[in-house]
């Protein structure tokens, strides 16, 4: 696949299956590698794929960053769990609203089964719920 790869225009980059190819465009410096990453993301184990979503997730451009974010949410729709890696990852980044991570964290609240999320996850989730379900009571009246 990586004769498709265009790196400059970022064009089949959500194509990309071959994680040492994103390695050598990590070594390179090239710009796209958070779209690529959510393209790991789709198309390889989880395992595989997680180690290049932690480095993404570091890079210089807030944007690629943002979408390293992104296959972090996508692993977990995708696989119903995250490895402790990028739990710790998403936990870093903060769980605000606000934060780059917010939507990582909400899809994996959304996809990953309760009994498999780390404990400060299902504290969140919990939370969560009961401000949910305060609203709902709230409007109700």
């Amino acid at each position: 696949m990586a004769a498709q790869l265009n790196w400059e225009s970022g064009e089949g980059l959500l194509g990309i299956d071959d994680p040492a190819a994103w390695d050598a465009a990590y070594e390179r410096g090239e710009r796209h590698l958070g779209t690529a990453v959510i393209g790991l993301a789709f198309n390889c184990p989880l395992q595989e794929a997680s180690p290049r979503i932690i480095r993404a997730m570091k890079l210089p451009d807030a944007a690629q960053r943002g979408f390293a974010y992104t296959a972090a949410g996508t692993a977990a729709r995708l696989n119903g769990e995250l490895t402790p890696e990028l739990y710790a990852a998403l936990r870093t980044a903060g769980p605000g609203r606000r934060s780059i991570a917010g939507y990582a964290i909400a899809d994996t609240m959304t996809f990953v089964p309760f009994r498999r999320l780390p404990l400060w996850l299902k504290g969140r989730t919990i939370a969560a719920y009961v401000a949910d379900r305060w609203d709902i009571r709230r409007l109700a009246e």
